[in-house]
């Protein structure tokens, strides 16, 4: 079975999230390995970012966790005088500490086999990478590649949080990609709603070789297939926050029962 989306599952959004993310990296690898050789090889890097404020997505990529415990306040003892001492009464609120968790980042990295120099860096965004405390270390990232001197593609399919690429002209679309070339001071940029498909990206070699293709519809098409994702998708329930405008739920509604 296939998504019913034309391009973007928004359903993905959710605690699905880093399943897609890596597979939708391998999968890139994969399509564009059988491409590029034997001059240039694709390979995954994983790097890790400690995400210290996890609670805006409990729930929603990271499995529920107890965060707080309220108590019934109609239960609370306040005073008792019976027996000439003063009871203490219950807290309202029990806030256990949250610990930082460990994501695991995935890069698809396009390197020339014969120096292993890194030409090319794919970046599928990851929740962690659009808030703090990861937005600052992911926008420090972005510029050290580009000083660096390697193309860099990103690929942002999640609707929450912060573009990290900031700039008044940003398209305000459900979706985004943008590409920064190595040695240009200027970005390209594919702007995508919940209503298109997903674009053909260029994928940037070392000159003078000319760019690749990188459909990124089919690589999502590829992934939902072989992962069975419809399997853990309740198609009857809201998307994934944040939420819709009406008349997009109206014309998603209109899709699923297709």
């Amino acid at each position: 079975m296939v998504s019913p989306f034309p391009g973007m599952d928004p359903y993905l959004e959710g605690y699905l999230w880093p399943d897609v993310q890596n597979k939708l990296s391998n999968a890139m690898a994969e399509l564009l390995g059988a491409v590029i050789a034997p001059k240039y090889v694709a390979r995954i890097e994983l790097y890790t970012v400690a995400d210290s404020n996890p609670e805006g997505d409990v729930g929603i990529m990271y499995p529920d966790v107890e965060l707080f415990r309220r108590k019934e306040i109609a239960e609370e003892p306040l005073v008792n005088y019976q027996e000439g001492t003063t009871a203490i009464s219950e807290a309202t609120i029990t806030i256990p500490d949250v610990m930082p968790v460990e994501v695991r980042i995935p890069t698809v990295e396009i390197r020339d086999r014969f120096n292993n120099q890194l030409i090319t860096a794919i970046e599928v965004l990851s929740p962690v990478n659009k808030r703090e405390p990861g937005l600052a270390p992911y926008r420090e990232k972005r510029r050290h590649l580009h000083t660096s001197g390697v193309h860099l593609l990103e690929i942002d399919l999640i609707r929450r949080g912060q573009r990290p690429f900031a700039h008044p002209f940003i398209p305000r679309t459900h979706y985004i990609a943008m590409l920064t070339r190595a040695g240009e001071y200027r970005t390209d940029v594919w702007g995508v709603n919940i209503q298109d498909p997903l674009p053909v990206l260029p994928v940037p070699l070392k000159a003078p070789d000319p760019d690749v293709p990188l459909d990124l519809g089919q690589v999502l098409r590829m992934v939902y297939e072989r992962s069975l994702y419809q399997l853990s998708i309740d198609y009857t329930q809201l998307p994934p926050p944040p939420e819709f405008t009406e008349s997009d739920l109206e014309w998603m509604r209109s899709v699923i029962k297709r």
